[in-house]
């Protein structure tokens, strides 16, 4: 989660909304994420969506990537040996912490991590990122976005992130069967994205944007049976042939944007 705002503790809604995210963060990365993020079948999750975002955006060895909502990093760590560069951002003091301390204690001294957001940021990059970010941001913020990005990006650069589908069928599925593990999941104010009005908010920011489903059952798999790592691998295969299949793209649970200025 970031900081978009200059007056960031004034009392207007959407900065409530920023203060109510943030205190949902720093509650969940004081303790449970470290645990929950390092089991088998998360960390195999995250190992796929790095193999994602090189394949989708054409990261390299030379390549500056930015992270945007980074949290513990724990899936920057796992990108880091891919690229020349990571750099994180976050709200989140007691993320950027844990973060920092991860990778020194993995020894991976090419990405770095600081607390603050996009507007922080006045680098160039080759790549920038935001995995379950945009979902968090209030719609004022979200439609802004896209602008602010384009200007971190550098000629050829290319935007990719990882959001909740507003027509998920998980969704429906885990509100009737699991609702309390479900609301553990959520913060106060994140919502589902629709694929295509979030592709939209790009493209008018004079973005080519193309939005894809990343899968149904294989991501909350990984939420409800993190340990579970075989069962993570063959739901993940099993997405494989979902989101192929003609007339079910629309109710898969997470989709991709990937975006390059025009």
């Amino acid at each position: 989660m970031q900081r978009y705002t200059s007056g960031f503790m004034d009392r207007n809604p959407v900065n409530q909304i920023l203060e109510r995210e943030l205190e949902y963060h720093e509650k969940l990365y004081a303790g449970f994420a470290q645990t929950h993020f390092a089991r088998p079948a998360v960390r195999a999750l995250r190992a796929h969506m790095v193999q994602r975002v090189l394949a989708k955006t054409g990261a390299g060895r030379e390549s500056r990537v930015l992270s945007l909502g980074c949290g513990i990093g724990d899936t920057e760590l796992l990108l880091a040996p891919h690229v020349r560069e990571v750099v994180g951002v976050d709200l989140s003091p007691a993320a950027i912490r844990q973060a920092a301390l991860d990778a020194a204690s993995a020894g991976i001294t090419n990405a770095r991590f600081e607390e603050g957001s996009l507007e922080s940021i006045h680098d160039r990059f080759d790549v920038v990122i935001a995995i379950f970010l945009l979902h968090h941001l209030p719609d004022s913020i979200l439609h802004h976005a896209p602008e602010l990005i384009r200007e971190r990006l550098t000629a050829g650069g290319k935007f990719y992130s990882l959001d909740p589908n507003r027509h998920r069928l998980s969704g429906l599925v885990g509100s009737i069967l699991f609702p309390r593990l479900m609301a553990k999941y959520q913060s106060p104010d994140e919502r589902q994205l629709d694929p295509e009005e979030s592709a939209a908010y790009f493209r008018s920011a004079n973005f080519i944007c193309r939005s894809s489903m990343y899968d149904f059952v294989s991501s909350p798999l990984a939420g409800l049976f993190p340990g579970w790592r075989a069962g993570y691998q063959a739901a993940r295969g099993l997405d494989e042939l979902l989101i192929r299949t003609p007339g079910l793209n629309r109710l898969g649970s997470n989709f991709e944007l990937l975006a390059w200025p025009s």
